[in-house]
């Protein structure tokens, strides 16, 4: 295994240094992650611990644009930003010190969630929801799911990715003599068109909604995770972020909106033909291809813009959101605790599941935040995560 003292050749990034932006756009993706799971519990697709789903039509179409949307490219983004600065942790440390690092910081909250917390999770469930009322340790007598990642497969994948990163760098020397410029609108468009042909092709075998178990990865999502991890490692050794154009920026605004106007399109579409929803999903479709490329469309442009929108505008901190940025991963982990024990509460409340989402949605993001920040305050905690 190569030793600290041999890593000598150190990447052109600006990585290194602080950029607080990324800290604002990791605080506001987390947002969106709590808001997600939030929506699917009362009507948005995907799958969850609990749901009470409402049936009113009205609300079901803005809750299924919100997931399909943050679907497009928020866990993407969060592969994009850890990419970003690993080149920069990697030379750093040393490949001894980098495994070890990451297996800590990664390892261990991921042994939490599936031997501590998940269980807890499921029991609260089957407590409160489905009415059995039984100890935890009855309930653990009979658990058979040990090996449930939740929404822990991020942190399983990108250590994943991570290692793969390392077998990269001590088996392939790369030269970082060249400087690549930063990918114009065109190249970022044709970029997305690719992925999402490709994303087509993955989900004729495997569509969306399919998991891997016990891993927790659903592969019609997979395509769009290496390749904005790939870009990451690449747009920090070349200093992609940086060079990113506020034309760039308007042109792909402009395509957002453009990409807007295909909901209607779509739910004309499915209503039209009479066809499944599920063959937006996958399988060899060529609305699952449309699909495919309009969410690949959409979700790079988002991701685009809230880069150079982030770069030009919140590149400044204070002692809140330096202090909500650092617990943005602790809230990640134990946000589905927030939002089982807050929804499982109301869940009684003889109103539609569309009204409750609007009341308790600030709840669970505040909740969700104060937990991570008082978890924080425990002492060893931050050498951890």
């Amino acid at each position: 295994m190569m030793s600290t003292a041999t890593v000598t050749t150190k990447p052109n990034s600006s990585s290194s240094s602080k950029l607080f932006y990324i800290d604002t756009i990791k605080t506001i993706l987390t947002i969106l992650v709590i808001l997600h799971h939030t929506v699917i519990t009362y009507g948005g697709s995907g799958g969850w611990y609990w749901t009470q789903k409402t049936t009113c039509f009205g609300a079901l179409v803005p809750m299924t644009m919100f997931v399909s949307i943050n679907q497009s490219f928020f866990m993407g983004f969060f592969f994009l930003l850890a990419a970003y600065f690993t080149d920069s942790s990697y030379y750093k440390k040393g490949t001894t010190q980098f495994i070890k690092d990451r297996l800590i910081r990664l390892g261990i909250p991921l042994l939490f969630y599936c031997f501590i917390l998940s269980p807890f999770l499921s029991y609260l469930v089957y407590y409160f929801a489905k009415q059995q009322h039984i100890t935890f340790l009855q309930y653990l007598s009979g658990y058979d799911s040990w090996i449930d990642f939740g929404v822990m497969w991020f942190v399983a994948a990108l250590l994943f990715f991570t290692m793969i990163y390392v077998l990269m760098q001590k088996f392939f020397k790369t030269d970082f003599s060249k400087s690549l410029p930063a990918p114009g609108t065109f190249q970022i468009l044709s970029f997305a068109v690719i992925i999402g042909t490709i994303s087509f092709i993955v989900r004729i075998i495997f569509p969306v909604g399919w998991v891997l178990k016990p891993l927790g990865f659903q592969l019609g999502h997979f395509t769009q995770y290496i390749a904005l991890f790939i870009v990451g490692i690449m747009a920090s050794r070349n200093n992609w972020f940086e060079q990113l154009t506020d034309q760039t920026r308007k042109y792909l605004k402009k395509s957002i909106g453009f990409c807007l106007l295909f909901f209607p399109i779509f739910f004309f579409i499915r209503a039209k033909l009479n066809m499944p929803i599920s063959w937006y999903s996958g399988g060899f479709h060529w609305q699952s291809l449309v699909y495919a490329i309009w969410e690949q469309w959409i979700g790079i442009s988002i991701l685009i813009v809230f880069l150079i929108k982030g770069r030009k505008s919140w590149n400044t901190t204070s002692a809140f959101l330096t202090k909500i940025a650092r617990s943005n991963f602790v809230v990640y982990i134990f946000h589905p605790l927030v939002i089982i024990s807050l929804t499982l509460l109301i869940r009684n409340w003889a109103i539609d599941p569309a009204i409750k989402l609007l009341v308790i949605a600030p709840f669970t993001v505040a909740g969700s935040f104060g937990l991570g920040s008082t978890i924080l305050l425990i002492p060893g905690i931050k050498k951890i995560i």
